[in-house]
């Protein structure tokens, strides 16, 4: 025998690994194989609510507390996160979606411990790889940095570790899974959602010692911990001088926010992104809904009833918040259905066990599954592999300017101190954390100006005062209407404003007009004779000397 032959490992033994940690290797390649597609879109520009984050992530680098400098209706959890993530990666565009590879790897760990923690090894794999699949899928923008990503890495752990405090009676363990899960609800208010399932799941499991100390401080626990992160929010808030700022925004406005649309608008926008949202990994969303109807007939199941059912219905109301259903706030449902998904595939390896041989049970259900993950890749092939980073842009996005926002903010960056100031009359605060310099206003959306809202016209003339006191060196002006939604009846004081005080006190030093099939960029005195050709321009202008 030669030296070669008795240094390898005999095949069975080969098998026997394979099949002792398929979980794993399965995983492991799932993982590998978005972590390298996400590689390539790394310089993926950013949206605008990426630049929100970045920029309030790179102010609190800078030791600048959110709401000083920036305003918005999100609690600031999703800044600080953006925060970690710059400082560990850099403060770049592809520093940011490197942290979100990172986000996406554990969060899919987590679906495969929660799937297997509740039912077995194949619902947690087919639960993670469908999470994978879904999260990754550009009609719910999963690409992208948005705060849901960051809601659910905290909310599963969460989940995660409620299970295991209800079965191992551990009054710590209850807190720390509050703890989890309020770390969801500052990362993004719908978050709250995660924490009234936990409750409710908490309160049902215990609910015949509830009405004994040890069952109610179980309970109590949870919510301590829960409040705890808010909690500690308001605190840094307060010691930082900013606490009433964000109880207007997070709390005034927000409410504000969430009654502006009106029901029969609700059901058109839940239909309309709800479509695009499932579209793409529509055979997913049929495994998850042939895992609800293996509740009624499969007895394994029904021990879990009460957490699967509330587990799809409670993310639900996230998504629902203010009834936008914007195409990222799915997310929070993609849990749910991931590990709807996973039974399904377990399920059928468990029924077909009765009829056929057991490599034939695993192998079926195995090569369906695996067709059903191929399907949305094969559908979203161009976004995945081929299409440039401007192409994918404009094909989630349209006309809005994240592309062209990059080389303004070169444009602006090159020409101005570290310390300018420097405003945007529009909804593009990416400009201000790709410039790296802050806003003459803390205004970095135009939304709420124009919004149906009793606040709209106040801010209008709080934004004009801000701009006013601190006189930006440069300010570009948007002429692309995402970037304003200004609406029939909207107060539209701010407009008149804009151009008086651009026509006083300020010079057009550049243009850049979005024409098919390059954007157009003109600079220095020829951009004051530049005759627009598209309905998408942006124009930067300069502080005129003397003013």
């Amino acid at each position: 025998m030669s030296n070669k032959s008795r240094q390898s490992p005999p095949l069975g033994a080969v098998s026997t690994l394979v099949l002792r940690y398929w979980p794993y290797i399965s995983l492991s390649i799932v993982i590998l194989f978005f972590s390298a597609i996400r590689i390539r879109l790394l310089h993926l520009p950013l949206e605008r609510d990426e630049g929100e984050y970045a920029y309030a992530g790179q102010l609190i680098l800078q030791g600048i507390a959110p709401f000083k400098l920036a305003y918005n209706m999100k609690l600031p959890g999703t800044y600080a996160a953006y925060a970690l993530i710059m400082a560990a990666f850099g403060q770049t565009p592809g520093g940011i979606h490197l942290g979100m590879i990172v986000v996406n790897g554990i969060t899919v760990v987590v679906m495969f411990l929660l799937g297997k923690r509740l039912f077995d090894a194949t619902t947690g794999v087919a639960a993670a790889c469908s999470y994978a699949v879904l999260s990754n899928s550009e009609e719910v923008l999963g690409f992208h940095g948005h705060a849901t990503h960051f809601v659910v890495l905290f909310a599963l752990p969460g989940i995660l570790v409620l299970l295991h405090a209800i079965a191992a009676k551990r009054r710590w363990i209850f807190f720390l899974s509050g703890l989890l899960v309020g770390l969801a609800f500052v990362m993004k208010q719908p978050g709250l959602a995660f924490v009234l399932f936990g409750a409710f799941y908490l309160a049902a499991s215990e609910w015949k010692q509830l009405a004994t100390w040890a069952g109610f401080s179980r309970l109590l626990l949870y919510g301590i911990g829960a409040a705890c992160p808010f909690l500690l929010t308001c605190l840094v808030m307060f010691l930082a001088g900013a606490l009433g700022k964000m109880w207007f925004w997070t709390f005034s406005y927000a409410s504000q926010y969430a009654s502006v649309t009106v029901l029969w608008d609700a059901w058109d926008n839940l239909f309309i992104m709800g479509s695009h949202a499932v579209e793409p990994c529509f055979l997913v969303w049929i495994l998850a809904l042939l895992g609800l109807v293996a509740l009624a007939w499969d007895s394994r199941l029904r021990k879990h009833a009460l957490f699967i059912l509330s587990f799809v219905f409670f993310p639900w109301l996230g998504v629902a918040a203010g009834f936008y259903f914007r195409p990222h706030y799915f997310v929070l449902v993609l849990p749910a259905v991931s590990l709807l998904a996973g039974i399904t595939v377990s399920t059928a390896r468990h029924e077909l066990s009765k009829f056929v041989t057991k490599t034939a049970a695993i192998a079926i259900p195995a090569l369906i599954f695996v067709i059903v993950m191929a399907v949305p890749i094969a559908l979203q092939r161009d976004t995945l592999f081929y299409m440039d980073m401007t192409s994918i842009s404009r094909a989630s996005y349209g006309a809005h300017p994240f592309p062209e926002a990059e080389a303004i903010s070169q444009y602006l960056q090159a020409r101005t101190a570290p310390d300018a100031r420097i405003a945007v009359f529009g909804s593009e605060p990416e400009i201000f954390f790709l410039t790296r310099r802050h806003s003459a206003t803390g205004y970095i959306y135009v939304y709420p100006l124009f919004e149906p809202q009793k606040f709209a016209l106040q801010m209008q003339h709080e934004m004009a005062k801000e701009i006013e006191q601190n006189q930006p060196e440069y300010v570009v002006m948007v002429k692309v209407m995402g970037s304003w939604g200004v609406r029939p009846e909207s107060e539209k004081w701010f407009l008149g404003w804009s151009q008086d005080y651009l026509k006083a006190h300020y010079e057009l030093v550049g243009v850049a007009d979005e024409v098919s099939p390059q954007t157009r960029y003109v600079w220095g005195d020829p951009a004051k004779d530049y005759k627009e050709e598209s309905e998408a321009v942006l124009q930067i202008f300069k502080l005129a000397s003397g003013s």
